[in-house]
C-alpha cells in the first residue's frame, strides 16, 4: 500500500473543516437525457468506472511519525467500494434545490472523500450529477481530471508524456539533508517576505469594515445553491467595448449583481465595498495530475457602492491590473502561500483558529474553475450546463464560482441557507447586470 503526504495547503484544508463548514468543492453537471432511464444508467456507469480510477481510491489518514508529526497522507483503499460513493436519487424538478441540501453534508473522512449524486429529472428529458470532492483531495484542476476519468472518454490532442514524479515519502533521504536545510532557511526568508506583504496589504483592507452584515454569517450549516448562465459572446462584446479581460467583466458583473441584491433586500449598497478573494492557481493545467493544492490569490475591493456600471468595470480592471503587476506572491491574497512554511503540527493545532480568521481577511470568494472546450458526455448524454460550487468559509454567507463551457458562462452560487434565503433574487441580479452592461455598449 503506497501513501504520500498531503501538501501543506491540502493539510490546512483538511484541518480547518468543521461540521458546519465542510471543505468540499462541488460541480453540478446538467445532462440532456436520451431516455427516461438515462439517469439510472449514468449511476451504473459512474460506479463501474470509478473502480478503475486510482485517484478515487485514495483516503486520508493521520501521520504521527518523526519529521512528519501531525501530518496526513493519502493512501489507497484496498477494499474500495464505489457504490458507497455513487448514489441515485429520486426524480426531481429542481436540481439546484437538491444540490443545496447535498452540499450541506460533509464527506465521510474515513473513506475516499468524494461523492457523485445522480439526480434524474421528473420530465425524463434530463438528469444532473453533483460531484463533491474534498479540497484536500483535489483542487479545481485535479477535481476536473478525476471527474473526467469517469465520464465518457474525450478525444484529446496528443501530448508528450511528462516524466513521472516520485511519490513523497514520510521520511526524507538523508543524502538530501544539507540541501533541505539550505532550502528551509530560504523558505524562512521567503515566508517572512510574504508575511510582511500580507500584513501591510491587509492593514489597508480590514481597518475599513463595510456598513453591511449581508456577507457575514455565524454559520448555520445550511446551504442553498443557484446557477446563472450568460452568453460568452455577450461578455466578449462588453470586454471589447470597455477594455480589460473576460475575468474583469465577470467580476464587475458580480459587483453589480451584489449592488442590486443589497438594494432590493433593503440592506442598501451605499458605501459598500466588500473584499473579494480571487484565487490564483500556481500550477499550470498540465501539472494537475500530481495531487496537491498550490494557490495564491488577489484581494479586490468590489465597487458595489458605485451606481455606474461602466465605472464599476473600470474600477475592477484597475484593481486587477494592480494585483497582476504586484504578482501572486505579494499582497493580502498571498496568505495561502504561507501554508507551505507551517509545520504539519501547526496546521493541526492552528486549523480551527485559522478558519475563524477568514471573515477578517475577505468578505466573499469569487473563483474560476477551468473546464475543457470539448463537449462532456456520460453514457452518450451530453452536458448542457456545469455549475461549479466553492466551499463556504466560516463567518461568511456567500461564495461565487464561475466556469466557461461551450460558449456560455456558468456562475455557481453557494450561500448559507438561513443567512441568504433570497439567493434566487441574487441569481436574477446577475442576468440583469449583464444585460445592463450590454445596453451601454457602443452599437
Amino acid at each position: 500500500m503506497t501513501s504520500d503526504l498531503l501538501a501543506p495547503l491540502d493539510l490546512a484544508f483538511w484541518n480547518i473543516e468543521s461540521e458546519r463548514h465542510p471543505m468540499h468543492l462541488g460541480a453540478l453537471g446538467v445532462f440532456s437525457a436520451h431516455s427516461p432511464t438515462a439517469g439510472a444508467h449514468a449511476a451504473d456507469l459512474l460506479a463501474a468506472r470509478a473502480a478503475a480510477v486510482p485517484g478515487l481510491r485514495m483516503r486520508i489518514r493521520d501521520v504521527w511519525q518523526p519529521l512528519a508529526f501531525g501530518a496526513a497522507a493519502r493512501e489507497a483503499v484496498p477494499d474500495f467500494d464505489p457504490l458507497q460513493h455513487v448514489r441515485l436519487h429520486a426524480p426531481t424538478d429542481d436540481f439546484q434545490a437538491v444540490a443545496g441540501r447535498l452540499m450541506e453534508r460533509p464527506l465521510e473522512r474515513g473513506r475516499p472523500p468524494w461523492e457523485a449524486h445522480v439526480l434524474p429529472g421528473e420530465d425524463g428529458m434530463s438528469f444532473a450529477v453533483l460531484f463533491k470532492f474534498h479540497h484536500a483531495l483535489a483542487d479545481g484542476l485535479r477535481a476536473l481530471t478525476l471527474a473526467a476519468a469517469i465520464l465518457d472518454p474525450m478525444e484529446l490532442p496528443e501530448r508528450r508524456p511528462r516524466p513521472a514524479e516520485p511519490a513523497r515519502g514520510l521520511l526524507p533521504d538523508v543524502r538530501k539533508l544539507p540541501g533541505l536545510v539550505r532550502g528551509a532557511l530560504s523558505d524562512v526568508g521567503r515566508a517572512l517576505d510574504i508575511g510582511t506583504s500580507v500584513a501591510l496589504s491587509t492593514l489597508g483592507t480590514t481597518l475599513a469594515p463595510n456598513p453591511t452584515t449581508a456577507f457575514t454569517s455565524e454559520g448555520t450549516g445550511t446551504r442553498r445553491t443557484a446557477g446563472v448562465v450568460l452568453d460568452l459572446d455577450d461578455v466578449h462584446r462588453v470586454r471589447k467595448a470597455f477594455g480589460g479581460t473576460v475575468n474583469d467583466v465577470l467580476i464587475a458583473i458580480v459587483a453589480g449583481a451584489l449592488r442590486r441584491w443589497l438594494d432590493e433586500r433593503g440592506d442598501g449598497s451605499e458605501g459598500v465595498t466588500p473584499r473579494a478573494l480571487i484565487p490564483v492557481s500556481k500550477r499550470r493545467p498540465r501539472t494537475a495530475q500530481p495531487p496537491g493544492n498550490r494557490l495564491s490569490g488577489y484581494l479586490v475591493r468590489l465597487p458595489v457602492h458605485d451606481p455606474d456600471p461602466v465605472r464599476r468595470l473600470a474600477a475592477v480592471r484597475t484593481a486587477m491590473n494592480r494585483n497582476k503587476d504586484a504578482g501572486p506572491d505579494r499582497g493580502a491574497g498571498a496568505v495561502a502561500l504561507l501554508a507551505d512554511h507551517v509545520p504539519p503540527l501547526g496546521h493541526r493545532l492552528g486549523g480551527p483558529l485559522v478558519s475563524q480568521a477568514a471573515r477578517l481577511w475577505f468578505d466573499i470568494l469569487v473563483t474560476s474553475v477551468p473546464l475543457p472546450s470539448l463537449g462532456l458526455k456520460l453514457g452518450g448524454n451530453p452536458v448542457t450546463a456545469v455549475f461549479p460550487y466553492a466551499p463556504l468559509a466560516p463567518g461568511q454567507s456567500l461564495a461565487v464560482a464561475v466556469s466557461t463551457y461551450r460558449g456560455a458562462v456558468h456562475f455557481g452560487l453557494v450561500a448559507d441557507g438561513e443567512a441568504v434565503p433570497d439567493l434566487d433574487v441574487l441569481a436574477t441580479a446577475f442576468s440583469t447586470e449583464a444585460e445592463t452592461l450590454l445596453g451601454v455598449c457602443d452599437p
